[in-house]
């Protein structure tokens, strides 16, 4: 494996533009950035995500970069998609007992403006916590501070096994 790979990382330096030797490196310092860390998941350090959070929301910056862009050079809707269900699902998990765990039930968004500039700012809050399930409300906003996108999310509280 590790020489497949080392043929296949040669051949992409040789042949890639500077745009696809900057994709690598962030790829490989997001693997990188879960090792170190000792991560379970690397779509955190793939889209290179900074977390806050208070008591009653969550919120996920991730740069722009040409690795999340569309054929149309912005930020593909399924990226906004996962860092909205990601911030929410943060939060949906935070508020929970020991032992349980918060699960995507549906996700609404509705896509307001493009994708552009420097970052993407996500914040969820929670709008109500039942028994057996959570709906989360998140916003996407852009680095000039235009709202790109708004979600909800339903999440169902689970038992870890």
């Amino acid at each position: 494996m590790k020489e497949e790979l080392r043929r296949l990382l040669d051949t992409c330096l040789e042949n890639g533009t500077e745009e696809d030797l900057r994709v690598i490196k962030q790829l490989l310092e997001g693997i990188q950035y879960k090792i170190n860390r000792n991560r379970r998941t690397y779509i955190d350090g793939l889209l290179q995500m900074e977390t806050s959070y208070d008591q009653n929301s969550c919120e996920i910056t991730i740069p722009i970069t040409p690795v999340i862009h569309n054929n149309l050079n912005i930020v593909h809707g399924g990226i906004t998609a996962t860092v909205l269900d990601t911030t929410m699902g943060v939060l949906a998990n935070r508020l929970l007992p020991e032992g349980y765990g918060a699960v995507t039930n549906q996700l609404n968004i509705h896509y307001i403006a493009p994708g552009i500039g420097d970052s993407i700012r996500c914040k969820a809050e929670v709008i109500h916590k039942g028994t057996k399930t959570m709906v989360i409300s998140g916003e996407a906003f852009r680095s000039d501070g235009k709202k790109m996108a708004y979600a909800t999310g339903t999440f169902f509280m689970i038992k870890k096994e």
